[in-house]
């Protein structure tokens, strides 16, 4: 009879045994043991097995699971250094301001939390004491994405520090008057203090690992050595179900960035309840970091359960933990001593029996409050173990409880998250636990004091001596003083004034011709960093490839398959292109990275990304106000742009609306360019805003928006005369007149003004024509390089006239005297074009793309959304019929002949 337990025959038909009989013996071993001791005995037997082949290197599958216990064992706990008693008093101050800021802001109803921070405070303050360099310390620093919720936590500490007062806390998520704290991490809100916005969940786990991958991209391309910066990234169990938030595990495995620690706050809730309430999140956590790649720390059981373990000789105990839900477990912090007599330990008859030699006291000491988030020591070993192991990023999986030290209001609750304050009774409850010398008399009024010991007491100067000793102040945000970036040579500008000639060439190749020549400037060429995900050939970029070289940490360890052609696929070490491979959040990632590089590392960098724009901002928006809020300096540029333009794909590809998105960014500077040179003039004064001379007025921390078009079609020089270039910029300027262009209208002709944008310039210009020859109407032609750039100077026209200040907006002012209604059309929704509709003085109207894409020609698809020439013809006879400049029956006729 066919043992059914016994490995088949096919299942060898890869795996050659050389001895057989040896591989039996093993077998039969594990089979005796199952039946003498049990299947538990030989599972220990088998994983103990695992882990010693692991630890002596011996290839096999990793365990993607481990027992729901520390990692670190109790006796292979190294000592603090430092004075432990010194660091709890110095927690305690920071536990009761920052329950005491949350509690004194509820009274305005600006809300706060107070419960992450509770279980994480010695998460951060071990990391604080002793492990997170400063600005001042070797490289750049570590950087620290703190967890948005516990906010509150690290301003109290800033307060203890003296970098806040009580002015500070007490404007806690009050910011119009000044002197105001935000409510998270928002570099754009608090600059000095914080360097990464973090509480859009997700986000900040995948910034941390593409700010680790771009450290070592820095120092393999020689930029600037920042390998003794680590960057650490403080979660939330429950942040993990965020897809972002998980997207790059393995890159961060792959490239070996053990300059990259994740500490993950494993309290088991979220928002409104458990976040696994039938599982363990600790251990799906571990078995998704551990095959990825990462190694793996846990740190789940504090000190009091040390003897728990030791009278577990059956391992019944350890069997338990890994059965009981978490659900259940945020339930024992709730329940007395009987209750979890009879539910946990009397689920066993070995813990039945083990129980008897505990006392209630150890009981509630252990399932209450003994966790090893909240163990200094424990800690401590976990972040030595992260910070020594090298070949691979670490996660730490520190289990804690939500609402510790708050009382039994909020520990464990579910409602712990929304709860924003504490009563008086509560706050006096608290003091007492955590010791802290407040007197009664202090609750003036019922308002909870700020509690400090003095700028001078033996806290304050421990907590300084140590920042001092680690590199300074921390989290802390620094814009070295560094010379402004040389302007690349004005040749690269100026080779597209004299246009194309008889070649047509699509706008995307033309910004790919920019940059070929600016990334070859001696000055600055050495800090663009392109980035592209997997669309490379898609816009051109193939040419860099050989070049610059596609950046990879092991360079190229294989011969490409085109080496003999001229533009082979090259990585290197030190290469200059990052290619993301099919990740636009991956790309952006590195772009905001890249973009902050000025102020993270000192070194200015100069990020261009481009990728197809229907899977930008519609993608990736959120990044996007990331970006705006981190204050990066760079390009996106959106190609194969327009909902007409890309022929053939489709309404997934076809872009009609990423201007408008756009446009809600206040960062955002929104271009949509018809011709080369505009590309060039517009990239041109970005560098200078961004990184050369900013003029007086404008901020330099904004980033640029380009969209440029695939299809090839004439580039006509640039226009001579005064103010083009500043009309590029502003967003506008009439490209020629009926005359200009020689089209001889009659002296009493109807005129009306065309604005276009981006590739619908180009059915205007071919409209004005038709509208010369056909109908005898002179049109001129603008190009409207951007509406949002329009309106936003005119939103602010609007506001200096709120003041009391005359100022007239650049729109109107550009088409002032202009004759005639206005047309404005673009290959996006009308809602683009519409942005400025309210500031033109004359009749305006509007065409555009609106509703979903189509795959067909380019020809048929702008006759289907009416945006092509003949539709703008019919569109233009219509509002000069309603002026009555031509007759009724034009508009009819039109329409009858093109066939609309």
């Amino acid at each position: 009879m066919t043992d059914p337990n016994a490995i088949q025959p096919s299942e060898l038909d890869q795996l050659p045994d050389r001895d057989p009989e040896e591989t039996a013996e093993w077998q039969a071993s594990l089979d005796a043991v199952a039946k003498a001791a049990g299947p538990h005995r030989a599972a220990y037997l088998m994983r103990r097995t695992l882990e010693r082949a692991e630890g002596a290197g011996i290839a096999l599958p990793k365990l993607l699971e481990t027992d729901y216990v520390n990692t670190i064992p109790t006796a292979a706990e190294p000592s603090v250094p430092g004075d432990e008693e010194m660091e709890a008093r110095i927690t305690a101050w920071n536990r009761w301001n920052a329950a005491a800021m949350v509690t004194r802001g509820s009274k305005y109803g600006v809300g706060g939390h107070i419960a992450t921070f509770a279980s994480a405070a010695w998460l951060y303050e071990t990391g604080f004491n002793h492990f997170f360099k400063g600005k001042e310390a070797d490289g750049s620093g570590d950087q620290l994405y703190i967890q948005g919720h516990a906010s509150p936590g690290i301003y109290a500490r800033a307060f203890l520090d003296g970098r806040l007062s009580e002015h500070h806390l007490d404007n806690f998520r009050r910011e119009s008057g000044g002197n105001g704290l935000p409510s998270y991490p928002h570099p754009r809100r608090l600059p000095w203090l914080w360097e990464f916005p973090t509480v859009s969940m997700g986000l900040g786990p995948l910034s941390a690992i593409y700010q680790a991958r771009f450290n070592r991209y820095l120092t393999n391309r020689g930029i600037k050595d920042v390998s003794a910066s680590h960057v650490w990234a403080f979660l939330g169990d429950g942040e993990m179900d965020e897809p972002e938030s998980t997207a790059a595990l393995a890159l961060a495995a792959r490239e070996e960035l053990d300059n990259l620690t994740f500490v993950i706050n494993c309290n088991l809730q979220r928002l409104d309840g458990p976040v696994r309430a039938n599982f363990k999140i600790v251990q799906e956590l571990e078995a998704q970091f551990r095959g990825a790649g990462w190694n793996v720390v846990k740190t789940l059981w504090g000190s009091a359960w040390d003897e728990l373990f030791q009278l577990d000789t059956t391992g019944a105990l350890v069997r338990r933990l890994r059965q009981v839900p978490d659900a259940q477990v945020q339930t024992y912090q709730t329940r007395d001593a009987a209750y979890i007599r009879q539910d946990f330990f009397g689920a066993d008859p070995a813990l039945a029996e083990m129980a008897k030699l505990i006392g209630d006291d150890k009981i509630l000491d252990c399932f209450h409050f003994s966790r090893g988030g909240h163990e200094p020591r424990k800690v401590y070993a976990a972040y030595k173990a992260a910070v020594e192991h090298k070949g691979a990023p670490t996660v730490i999986l520190a289990q804690t409880v939500k609402g510790h030290t708050l009382g039994t209001g909020f520990a464990s609750k579910n409602a712990n998250h929304q709860m924003k304050k504490l009563s008086v009774d509560e706050f006096k409850a608290m003091r007492d636990l955590l010791g802290l010398p407040i007197a009664d008399s202090a609750f003036a009024d019922g308002v909870v004091p700020y509690a400090h010991p003095g700028a001078d007491s033996p806290e304050v100067r421990y907590l300084q001596e140590r920042r001092a000793a680690l590199g300074g102040p921390a989290p802390a945000r620094r814009v070295h003083p560094v010379a402004p970036l040389p302007a690349p040579a004005e040749k690269a500008f100026a080779s597209f004034d004299k246009g194309s000639g008889s070649q047509n060439l699509a706008t995307t190749m033309a910004f790919v011709r920019l940059v070929k020549d600016l990334v070859r400037d001696k000055e600055t060429g050495k800090r663009w960093v392109p980035i592209v995900p997997d669309e490379a050939r898609t816009f051109g970029m193939e040419s860099l490839f050989p070049s610059l070289g596609i950046y990879s940490p092991k360079g190229q360890t294989y011969e490409p398959v085109d080496r003999d052609q001229l533009m082979y696929y090259k990585e290197a070490k030190n290469g200059q292109i990052l290619n993301e491979g099919i990740t636009e959040a991956g790309s952006m990632a590195d772009f905001i990275a890249a973009s902050t590089s000025y102020a993270t590392h000192g070194e200015a960098m100069i990020p261009f990304y481009i990728f197809y724009s229907m899977f930008g901002w519609q993608r990736t928006a959120d990044q996007m106000w990331q970006l705006g809020d981190q204050l990066g300096r760079g390009f996106l540029v959106g190609a194969t742009a327009g909902r007409t333009t890309l022929t053939g794909e489709g309404l997934q590809h076809a872009d009609g609306h990423s201007p408008v998105i756009a446009a809600t960014n206040p960062a955002a500077l929104t271009y949509d360019p018809a011709f080369a040179y505009e590309i060039a003039t517009i990239v041109k004064d970005g560098l200078r805003r961004m990184y050369g001379e900013a003029a007086p007025g404008e901020d330099p921390d904004v980033f640029y928006y380009l969209t440029v078009y695939n299809e090839p079609l004439p580039q006509p020089a640039k226009p001579s005369g005064l103010g083009i270039d500043e009309g590029i910029v502003k967003g506008l300027y009439r490209f020629n007149t009926a005359e200009s262009a020689g089209l001889s209208p009659a002296a009493n002709a109807p005129r009306i003004q065309l604005l276009g944008s981006g590739t619908a310039i180009h059915w205007a210009l071919r409209a004005q024509q038709l509208l010369a020859e056909e109908w005898g109407v002179a049109a001129d032609v603008w190009s409207a390089t951007s509406w949002s750039e329009l309106r936003r100077d005119a939103l602010e026209a609007d506001e200096a006239l709120l003041r009391g200040e005359e100022r007239v907006p650049y729109v109107r002012q550009a088409l002032q005297g202009a004759e005639g209604p206005v047309l404005a059309v673009s290959d996006y929704m009308r809602q683009v074009p519409d942005q400025i509709a309210q500031w033109v003085e004359q009749d305006y109207s509007s065409l555009g793309a609106d509703g979903f894409g189509l795959s067909d020609t380019r020809e048929a698809a702008r006759r289907h959304f009416g945006v092509d020439a003949e539709s703008i013809v019919v569109a233009s006879l219509a509002q000069l019929a309603k002026r009555g400049e031509v007759k009724a029956t034009a508009v009819k006729e039109a329409r009858e002949r093109y066939g609309l």
